[in-house]
């Protein structure tokens, strides 16, 4: 079982970049994907980006591709999603998962270990 930690989030204004970082402990060296989700207040958990085990392969959700970087250090057991261009509709908690299918699923229930979520405010 892998287990995951995010970091990074805060307060910034729109057009600022923040970057998130999901921390892997476990067993990492077994082959897993990793993706970021987010969830608003009253609003269901959403893809945001994904990124294979080797890192070749890539995914985002049309909301974010061209501003959203999603990239892994496997030698630190950590993934990066660097984000630009903030937006206020950018706000949520994020939240990173491993899936060890390393299929780039989009759907939550693919993922098999979350972490705590980190909150990422953009005001206007």
């Amino acid at each position: 079982q892998v287990q995951v930690v995010e970091s990074g989030g805060g307060l910034v204004q729109a057009g600022d970049s923040l970057r998130l970082s999901c921390a892997a402990s476990g067993r990492t060296n077994s082959p897993f994907a990793v993706g970021w989700f987010r969830q608003a207040p009253g609003t269901e958990r959403e893809f945001v980006a994904a990124i294979s085990w080797n890192g070749r392969r890539t995914d985002y959700a049309d909301s974010v591709e061209g501003r959203f970087t999603i990239s892994r250090d496997n030698a630190k057991n950590t993934v990066y999603l660097q984000m630009n261009s903030l937006k206020p509709e950018d706000t949520a908690v994020y939240y990173c998962a491993a899936e060890k299918s390393n299929w780039l699923s989009t759907v939550p229930g693919s993922y098999d270990s979350w972490g705590q979520g980190t909150q990422v405010t953009v005001s206007s």
